[in-house]
């Protein structure tokens, strides 16, 4: 069965890095586009970087442009997000979720992790 398992995150002080990874499991993940997600606390999952099955294009929220890179490697079936220069109102659950379709405008995804909490906090 398809599996994503989140890991990375924790309480960093702002202006600090964090790395997540995803690792995927049940289904051939080099076939897939790849999205991050992330919900705080009281408000809705809004998609934070998207990126293709090769991972030589990605798309990123305006919020975290210049700030975050979105990797994959293939060869392991890891997803991963590179995280610098954190703000207290990055603070969220972040997951990793497999979209639907290759059309990442529709943010439709059919499977997606428990997640790893990141806290930006001093």
């Amino acid at each position: 069965q398809v599996q994503l398992v989140e890991s990375g995150g924790g309480l960093v002080q702002p202006g600090g890095s964090l790395r997540l990874s995803c690792a995927a499991s049940g289904f051939t993940f080099s076939s897939y586009f790849m999205s991050w997600v992330r919900q705080a606390p009281g408000k809705g999952p809004e998609w934070v970087s998207h990126i293709n099955t090769g991972g030589g294009s990605t798309r990123y929220a305006d919020f975290v442009k210049g700030r975050f890179t979105i990797s994959r490697d293939n060869g392991k079936n890891m997803l991963y997000l590179q995280m610098n220069g954190l703000k207290p109102e990055d603070t969220a659950l972040y997951y990793c979720a497999r979209l639907s379709s290759p059309n990442w405008y529709l943010e439709e995804y059919d499977y997606r992790g428990q997640g790893t909490q990141v806290t930006v906090s001093s």
